[in-house]
């Protein structure tokens, strides 16, 4: 209140919604394996651990991550990645996590940690790990014991088992519930918690049409509801798949009727623009928090399944993936910290209006300033639906590579394999049949006036239509379009608004400090490039696989711009990109050392602005420069990767795609136009098309 000017005597009171307030650090050991020292963590190396497999000698960042914990009401962080590496409990390591811990406490933060469900034979030499083995329980009770005399205020274990790869009870053909019971009964003397997630799944048959990876958890847990010990929490994803940019609840918050549950959010924008992209997730979230299950014909908000009121349990809360990092932004991103912020206020009290917390946010991080406060408000609560417009819509996930880094658009790789993000779209439909009389009985997981709702087209929602049901291109939505024509329309209508987010943050120059305006000037300008890219990738995919025109005629038709491919080329050679809806006409150029593509402009005269759309890969750092009539233009480098923290691509993709704009450039019908590439390393200094757009056109 005093930080937001607000001196107003008051006598004040407030109480937590749900015991669990956790944040879920996926840090690693070692820095050394495919996702590097944070897994999806996109603000730089792990504050905990040195990424040569031990606690860092210098924790002085910890303190500072308590205050901010604190003030945002969380209290508890799991400290290392659910994938968990059990060389964590080694004697080193457990000096480092005592200090950790001592560091946290002054904050009123309890420390947890992920366990490796094998670690009795991996890191203990026994020769096994079965949860019903008594050598095995005293393993983990000797374990528990000692972290217990180390760290006595130790929240508690987070475990996943027995998916992706993960070891846990059913190697035993015992149950997940045999599993974390065992957890639960080595700490339960001392008061601790086990987390113990309902992310379980097995890869499936593409073939199989009644496969479904959203009905896994229910499948699952289901039948152990009322197995597990008191101090068991089942941690369930928001929704049934896995963080997507809209899915509907899952299903097992209305099943677990004798089991306590924390949901499981995600801070970090792992499918949804890691940080690169301005997407404040409170209204997400809240789709979710504010569901009605009907549990029994009667209103059983999610929130209050959290909370215990449902279900008259007395544990049960919020968990999130932060992934904060060494970064002084903390998650990569200035304006990203609102959804940190956001996740603590809401854990605290669920119906809190999204608006209003970013209100408070924007007041305690960037001043009382009234035009800042308005300009970041109505980005941030535009920012969402417009990354759901411009990447996935109706339903259908994000549509993002799920088979290499989450970012950038590749539809396909959503289908053909055995993971079950599956979209089902052929040259004649698209989406899940997830009904019961005809699909895979997802429908069927909720409660029956919510079954009833998705089981028919007429009652489901557009926002969830392609979630429940597979439907010819041309099927007509509630508001009256074509699902193909909503797709053109949506990926057309996000990018514009994200086009807007640059020139609305450049109102703000001068009234914050220069870091912080040009850091988020020059990651709001990217999303406004790299939202033109989704837009073109994914409308191209549908068009070419549907057959069916826009009816607008905007997709693949492009009047003002160039192909790299179709200019003079000195030193460039086309090359085929794949996918081959992340290139404007299938093709790019690169080349080895230094090339040149140069045309001559056709375009009334006039001011316009001059966009070149390249690609930065890893590797490398190329040099360009674009000039008119032998005058330079601009130059700039490939030089991304060391400027946004997203996971870095080292192909010609939708991941690496990127623009350049150079604003208010005057031109001459027969002007020449040279841009020049130089290569650096393995970066080819690619590049697609050159855009000469009239202003105001995107």
């Amino acid at each position: 209140m005093l930080a937001q000017g607000d001196f107003s005597k008051v006598a004040y009171s407030t109480n937590p919604d749900a015991p669990i307030r956790w944040a879920n650090q996926w840090d690693n050991l070692w820095d050394n394996g495919t996702h590097g020292s944070i897994e999806r963590g996109y603000g730089g190396v792990s504050i905990f651990y040195d990424g040569v497999g031990h606690v860092r000698e210098d924790l002085s960042r910890v303190p500072m991550l308590g205050r901010l914990l604190a003030s945002i009401r969380v209290n508890g962080i799991v400290i290392n990645n659910v994938n968990a590496d059990p060389t964590i409990l080694s004697q080193r390591n457990w000096d480092g996590v005592e200090e950790i811990a001592n560091l946290f406490r002054p904050w009123g933060v309890r420390i947890g940690m992920s366990l490796n469900f094998a670690s009795p034979q991996t890191f203990g030499g026994l020769d096994s790990f079965d949860p019903l083995d008594d050598q095995v329980i005293d393993w983990w009770q000797g374990i528990s014991d000692e972290m217990y005399e180390r760290v006595p205020d130790f929240a508690g274990y987070l475990v996943k088992a027995n998916s992706e790869g993960q070891p846990g009870p059913i190697t035993y053909n015992r149950t997940l519930a045999d599993g974390a019971n065992m957890f639960a009964k080595t700490i339960a003397p001392h008061g601790g918690v086990v987390m113990f997630r309902a992310f379980v799944y097995d890869k499936l048959d593409w073939n199989d049409w009644h496969a479904d990876r959203a009905n896994a958890a229910v499948e699952f847990f289901g039948e152990l509801d009322g197995q597990f010990d008191d101090n068991v929490v089942v941690q369930i994803k928001y929704g049934p798949i896995d963080f997507q940019v809209r899915e509907p609840v899952s299903p097992l918050f209305s099943t677990l009727r004798e089991t306590p549950m924390a949901i499981e959010l995600q801070v970090t924008q792992e499918y949804l623009g890691q940080q690169c992209h301005l997407v404040y997730l409170p209204p997400l979230w809240q789709t979710i928090l504010d569901f009605d299950l009907r549990v029994d014909g009667k209103e059983s908000r999610t929130r209050d399944v959290l909370n215990g009121n449902v279900f008259d349990k007395k544990l049960g809360g919020y968990t999130a993936v932060t992934n904060v990092g060494m970064d002084q932004t903390w998650l990569g991103s200035h304006l990203s910290m609102s959804n940190l912020y956001a996740f603590g206020r809401l854990a605290w009290n669920p119906t809190l209006d999204s608006g209003a917390i970013l209100d408070d946010w924007t007041r305690l991080t960037f001043g009382l300033g009234r035009s800042v406060r308005e300009t970041i408000r109505s980005m941030s609560l535009e920012s969402w639906p417009a990354y759901e417009n411009y990447t996935g819509n109706l339903g259908i996930q994000t549509l993002t590579d799920i088979l290499y880094t989450h970012y950038g658009p590749n539809p396909a790789s959503q289908d053909n394999n055995g993971w079950g993000q599956w979209t089902r779209a052929d040259g004649e439909g698209i989406g899940m049949d997830r009904t019961v009389w005809n699909g895979t009985g997802n429908a069927g997981q909720y409660q029956p006036e919510v079954a009833a709702r998705f089981e028919e087209t007429e009652t489901t929602p557009d926002d969830l239509m392609l979630w429940f049901h597979h439907v010819p291109y041309t099927f007509e939505l509630h508001s009256g379009e074509t699902v193909i024509q909503h797709f053109y329309n949506a990926h057309y209508a996000g990018a514009e608004t994200a086009a807007t987010f640059p020139k609305r943050w450049e109102t703000l120059r001068g009234r914050m400090d220069d870091e912080r305006f040009e850091h988020e000037l020059y990651r709001l300008t990217y999303q406004a490039g790299h939202s033109l890219v989704w837009r073109d990738a994914i409308n191209e995919f549908y068009r070419s696989l549907s057959g069916i025109a826009d009816v607008q005629d905007r997709v693949r038709n492009h009047p003002w711009r160039i192909e790299a491919e179709d200019m003079d080329l000195d030193g460039y050679a086309p090359v085929d990109v794949e996918p081959f809806e992340t290139a404007s006409q299938y093709r790019a150029v690169v080349t080895n050392e230094t090339g040149t593509a140069t045309t001559t402009l056709n375009f009334p005269d006039g001011t316009y602005n001059l966009a070149v759309n390249y690609y930065d890969v890893v590797g490398g750092n190329a040099t360009y420069t674009v000039a008119l009539n032998g005058k330079t233009v601009g130059t700039w480098q490939g030089d991304a990767e060391f400027r946004l923290g997203k996971f870095p691509s080292e192909y010609l993709d939708g991941h690496s795609a990127i623009r350049v704009t150079f604003e208010g450039v005057h031109v001459k019908k027969g002007d020449e136009l040279v841009v020049t590439g130089m290569a650096d390393g393995s970066e080819q200094a690619p590049l697609d098309y050159v855009s000469v757009l009239p202003l105001g056109v995107v």
